[in-house]
Order: structure tokens, then C-alpha cells, then sequence
């Protein structure tokens, strides 16, 4: 053969067509492992190299993804929630083995940050991590659908705004992990964290927690549940704002991690031990969980599989492909906060 091979060259030789070799040179699910072992074993024998530019100008496609983060309020200065940042390590090793770069940015405050990125060819799609208040940013994903734009989010499946994401079973959860305080002997159970549709996430996880309790025959205290988003310096005021109420409780369930950890220092200062007198268990599983005092029990979220379906779903979208909402099953970790 002379002069330099092509995809189309590739295609021939294996009897595919060009847009399916250009798939599989891209490790695309919708190309079966079979064919896309045969189209990189034949581009291998004819030393064939993508030329990413021409690509790009052929296909109007960048071959990037933008992920954008929320800017959360945080105790260091990464303004980045810290479940998010193993995740992130997934996204970016996913994105690599695909072939595509991965830009990285916060979501700005302005109305038109979900704009900037696939309508101006710096990003073929977007993965959007976080979100504040969702009932604010569901307006936004309505706008990005509008407009056709390519993306996925992490977070809770929500039946009024039928728009693709990855996320944890949080209803689940909430329950196994809420059953378990029970099984520890705890009758009185307080729920930390929002439960409104302002966070669904909170949301699912609370009614998971209530659907335990009404299985083991236990009481429903609106009480007991103060609302709490994301930090430690929520969980800490919110346990202290339990604590003042002069409700009985000797359980608390943190929506989060985050919350949980802070509601043990307002815990630990008030002279209560954990979990002697009040177990605390909390939701996520994040580096920090097992170096608490006492280790906290918590329910993990698989975020190495979040990063991967993440990154297969965008792609599959870019690429023509339905896609559909994934919950990813949660797991109970049991350390010595509740056991």
C-alpha cells in the first residue's frame, strides 16, 4: 500500500464501514468487542495513526468533555465536595482510555454557563457534578436539553425533569442503613439533612430512612428531622440545634458524610459518646470516614463505576445512542460509630 493508510483502508480490509472503524479505534460500546479487537489489530498492521485535527474538522467534533463542578462551600480551599474528587480520578482515567481530553471548570454563577462549552466546540458534552439548589438548576438542564445539547449528570433520578443520570439507589441507601441502626437496638432516630425536593438526593435518602422505621413498627418523628446541606459546619449546627430541642433521640442518620462528621464534634463537645449513648451513621463513604474517632458507618457509593458510566453515557449520547438513567447500588460499610 503507499502513502499513508486511512480509516477507509482500515474499513475494507475488515468489511466494516468507516464510521464503525472510527468507533472502535475510540473503544465505543456500540461496537462489539469482536470487531473492534479486528478493526485495531488491522489499523495496528498498517501502522495506522489517527490525525486528530483532521478528525476534529471532519466531524466538527473536539474530542473533549467538559466536567463541571459545583463550587461548594468547604473546610480547605478546593471549594470541591470531597466525594466528587475520587470520582473525578475516574472520570479523567475513563476519558483517557477513550481517547478524549477532559476540561475541567466550575460552573459559573452567570445564566449562561451551561452554554459556553458545546455551542463554542470546546467540548463535545458535558458531565455536570453537583448543583446547589436543585430546584434553581433543574432550569438549567431543561435549557441544555432545549438547546441539544450532549450531557449527563450525577444525581438523583427525578420524575418531573426526565433528563439522563448516573447516580446511587439513595432510596436504598438510606433504608439499609437506617435498618441497621435498628438492629443495634435504636428506637429514637434523628435524620440530618434536607428533605425537599430542593435536594433529591436528601430527599430519596430520608424516605428510605422513614420506609425503615415504618417496617420495624417504629414512630416517624418530624422532629427529629433537621434539615442540613453538604458541610460539616451544617451537621455541627444542626446537631446542635437537635440537641436544644430537647427531643429524645439516640440515633443520628446524616444524610451525608460531611454532616455526620460535623454532628460528632457538636456530639464529642457536649460530653456524649459515640456510640454509648448516640450512634451516628452517615452516607458516601469518603476518604475521611474511616479516620473519624470512633470510625464512622456509613453507606458507600461506588464512585470508580460512577466515573465509568458517566463517560460511556455521554459518548453513547454524542454518538447517537439512547441512554438511560443508572442506579448504582449502594453499600453498607459498618465501623465502629454504629455497630
Amino acid at each position: 500500500m503507499k502513502g499513508k493508510a486511512t480509516s477507509f483502508d482500515i474499513a475494507y480490509k475488515a468489511g466494516v464501514s468507516q464510521s464503525t472503524v472510527s468507533r472502535a479505534l475510540r473503544n465505543s460500546p456500540l461496537v462489539n468487542e469482536e470487531t473492534r479487537k479486528k478493526v485495531q489489530q488491522i489499523a495496528k498492521e498498517l501502522n495506522y495513526k489517527v490525525d486528530k485535527n483532521a478528525s476534529n474538522l471532519r466531524s466538527q467534533q473536539s474530542d473533549t468533555i467538559a466536567l463541571l463542578l459545583f463550587e461548594d462551600s468547604t473546610s480547605d480551599d478546593s471549594a470541591i465536595n470531597p466525594f466528587f474528587l475520587s470520582m473525578l480520578g475516574s472520570i479523567t482515567r475513563a476519558c483517557a482510555n477513550r481517547g478524549y481530553d477532559l476540561l475541567v471548570s466550575f460552573q459559573q454563577a452567570s445564566n449562561d454557563w451551561h452554554a459556553d462549552f458545546e455551542d463554542s466546540n470546546k467540548a463535545d458534552g458535558l458531565i455536570l457534578l453537583g448543583y446547589g439548589d436543585y430546584v434553581d438548576f433543574a432550569e438549567k438542564l431543561v435549557k441544555l436539553t432545549e438547546q441539544g445539547t450532549h450531557f449527563v449528570r450525577w444525581g438523583a433520578e427525578v420524575s418531573d425533569v426526565p433528563i439522563t443520570a448516573i447516580g446511587s439507589d439513595n432510596f436504598n441507601g438510606g433504608k439499609v442503613v437506617t435498618e441497621h441502626v435498628i438492629k443495634q437496638g435504636r428506637t429514637q432516630l434523628a435524620f440530618l439533612g434536607s428533605a425537599s425536593s430542593h435536594a433529591p438526593e436528601f430527599f430519596e435518602r430520608y424516605k428510605g430512612h422513614c420506609q425503615a422505621l415504618n417496617d420495624s413498627g417504629l414512630t416517624v418523628n418530624p422532629k427529629l428531622q433537621i434539615n442540613a446541606l453538604y458541610t460539616e459546619d451544617a451537621g455541627y449546627k444542626a446537631a446542635n440545634e437537635l440537641l436544644d430541642s430537647g427531643e429524645s433521640f439516640d440515633a443520628i442518620c446524616a444524610a451525608c458524610d460531611l454532616i455526620a462528621i460535623g454532628a460528632m464534634r457538636a456530639l464529642t463537645e457536649r460530653g456524649i459518646k459515640i456510640p454509648e449513648d448516640i450512634a451516628v451513621v452517615g452516607f458516601d463513604d469518603i476518604a475521611v470516614a474511616s479516620f473519624t474517632f470512633p470510625p464512622l458507618t456509613t453507606v458507600k457509593q461506588d464512585t470508580k463505576l460512577a466515573g465509568e458510566l458517566l463517560v460511556e453515557s455521554l459518548l453513547s449520547s454524542i454518538e447517537g445512542s439512547d441512554v438511560k438513567t443508572t442506579l448504582i447500588p449502594p453499600q453498607l460499610i459498618i465501623r465502629k460509630s454504629c455497630h
